[in-house]
């Protein structure tokens, strides 16, 4: 898969857990061995929320970005209707797309577009799937609710793909467009426009942009609490302090959380999340988690995904995170995307593995990350 694959991908709706108890059972897909059961606690101001999932469960990515050639182009227009404070996407036809069926020399396509960095389901907009052809017309108008000023924050990406009968999702190409610098007053800028579509880019600029920082602080308990069970598996404290100069998306409005997710497990119950704290950009969480049911070798393998999100409405807006682990690419002798710890993070991570049952501190810079979409 590429790696090149941006947070906005992931769906992400308001569904965000409360620190109030809850319980289930939880289970780490461990690749070509057998898998031990974990369970997670999360607390924040003296309140505890236990939470899991049982069954295997792997990293899922919203699409094959990798086995289709890229070619062709998409017609499209875009438009703010004052009125109706609306951004119209007129998503016209593709012509000369990849064939997925190279046999037949055809494609499912259909047309996806996002306004970045919102990539929540409020933000995702789709055209319906044209079969059987390279040449699919569309003639559809996709609308999104938003502020004229807000556009200058935001860009569109425009992306085609090729959806097979299992509903498996196929990468045939993108556009995307920086909306900060957009005459939206020139007729020319309303009119129809052949774009040729690119292959998926590594998010280089989003990158080197400043998404603040996160002060946290691990630690790796070898032996489990008094009176549980499970001698050979330990616990990894998660205490997430506060952030620094958090980006502003919406003017001067923020309501940032946290969330945890330990890799390669991507289930939705798995994952913890800290209160949102709204009207700074230099929140303080305090929030501790704790994830138990590590075997030592299971940390050579895991990875912790903190994430920031801004929570308007019904969407959260990725801000930025951080992927603490050893940075090996790969986990339980499976290449995967996730595991590209930065310099720094995998630091924090040696550090934890080697000095176990201390807390160990750091302020990481927030950076973009290629996030696996949730399992159901």
């Amino acid at each position: 898969m590429s790696k090149s694959v941006p947070a906005f991908l992931q769906d992400e709706s308001d569904d965000r857990e409360t620190d109030t108890a809850s319980e289930s059972s939880y289970q780490l897909r461990r690749y070509k061995k057998s898998p031990s059961s974990l369970t997670n606690l999360s607390s924040s101001s003296g309140m505890t929320s236990l939470s899991s999932v049982s069954g295997s469960v792997m990293s899922v990515y919203s699409g094959d970005f990798g086995n289709l050639e890229v070619k062709g182009s998409v017609q499209f227009a875009i438009d703010y209707m004052e009125s109706l404070k609306e951004l119209h996407v007129f998503v016209a036809q593709c012509k000369d797309l990849a064939a997925a069926d190279v046999k037949k020399q055809r494609s499912d396509p259909y047309v996806k577009t996002y306004l970045l960095p919102d990539k929540g389901k409020m933000g995702k907009k789709k055209t319906f799937v044209v079969k059987k052809t390279l040449n699919p017309v569309y003639n559809e108008i996709l609308r999104y609710k938003i502020e004229r000023q807000f556009l200058k924050t935001q860009k569109l990406n425009l992306s085609v793909w090729h959806r097979d009968t299992f509903k498996r999702n196929s990468f045939l190409g993108e556009v995307e467009l920086d909306l900060e610098t957009w005459d939206w007053d020139s007729k020319q800028s309303k009119q129809l426009k052949w774009y040729p579509l690119k292959r998926k880019t590594a998010p280089v600029a989003l990158e080197t942009e400043n998404r603040g920082e996160m002060k946290l602080a691990l630690q790796y308990v070898p032996e489990p609490s008094p009176g549980k069970k499970l001698p050979t598996t330990g616990e990894v404290h998660i205490w997430v302090k506060e952030c620094f100069d958090l980006p502003l998306l919406r003017g001067s409005h923020l309501n940032s959380f946290v969330k945890c997710t330990i890799l390669p497990d991507t289930s939705r119950k798995s994952r913890q999340k800290t209160r949102a704290v709204g009207k700074t950009t230099n929140p303080i969480f305090n929030h501790t988690m704790v994830y138990d049911g590590f075997r030592p070798e299971d940390l050579m393998e895991a990875c912790v995904e903190l994430t920031v999100w801004d929570h308007y409405k019904l969407t959260n807006q990725f801000l930025g995170g951080l992927r603490i682990g050893f940075g090996t690419g790969k986990s339980y002798g499976t290449e995967v995307d996730w595991m590209d710890s930065t310099s720094e993070e995998v630091a924090l991570w040696e550090k934890m593995v080697n000095s176990p049952n201390t807390w160990i501190e750091a302020t990481l810079p927030l950076r973009m990350l290629l996030i696996a979409k949730i399992s159901k």
